[in-house]
């Protein structure tokens, strides 16, 4: 009789742990799947973000910079849509001539009036893996002077212990898209400006 009781009770207690098991995979489960849905958020640092200009003539080449003032991007990896947006600050703009800042920010950019230039991305093409070095497409809405323009950029991506090291390179069309061309009879200077991004993400 003794031994039944003993038989009952392992049964008893082995059916016990199954349901603390199963309730368990219950509750776990989802919260896992939870955080992959969730996705990647990527913050971007403006101390550790570097906005570097060129702009060419026919005398030669000027370079300046530009300062990031916030970045926060959201990617889905299982569908590639990003959502957020990054932030530059466009009065801190310079090249090293006040000057010709001066006129770049009154004149050109119109800094006063237009404080920041932005881009949202919107989706991101290939695999995003954060384990290795990797180069993707990103689609976008670049704000320039108050008014929105599609762009796409190549980002290289370079894993370094728990952030991410991105690269990209593009070009603007500034008079294409409806700022002034600061060009003179004497001094004539290209219709595009090189942009070149160096960050350290998290």
């Amino acid at each position: 009789m003794r031994s039944k009781n003993r038989v009952a009770r392992v049964q008893q207690s082995l059916l016990g742990s199954c349901g603390c098991l199963f309730l368990l995979a219950l509750l776990v489960g989802p919260t896992a799947k939870g955080q992959q849905s969730r996705g990647v958020d990527i913050t971007f640092a403006p101390s550790s973000t570097a906005i570097h200009w060129t702009l060419g003539d026919v005398l030669h080449t000027v370079r300046g910079t530009f300062k990031l003032k916030s970045g926060s991007i959201h990617l889905d990896p299982a569908t590639g849509e990003m959502t957020g947006i990054v932030i530059v600050d466009t009065t801190s703009g310079e090249s090293g001539n006040s000057a010709r800042d001066e006129l770049m920010h009154k004149k050109i950019l119109e800094s006063s009036s237009y404080p920041t230039i932005t881009f949202r991305p919107t989706h991101e093409t290939g695999k995003f893996d954060l384990t290795r070095d990797q180069t993707f497409r990103v689609d976008g809405i670049f704000n320039l002077h108050g008014q929105d323009h599609p762009l796409q950029l190549i980002v290289n991506v370079h894993p370094n212990s728990g952030s991410l090291n991105l690269t990209t390179h593009f070009d603007v069309p500034y008079v294409q898209w409806g700022l002034k061309d600061p060009s003179t009879f004497i001094l004539r200077v290209d219709k595009d400006v090189s942009i070149e991004i160096e960050a350290t993400a998290k």
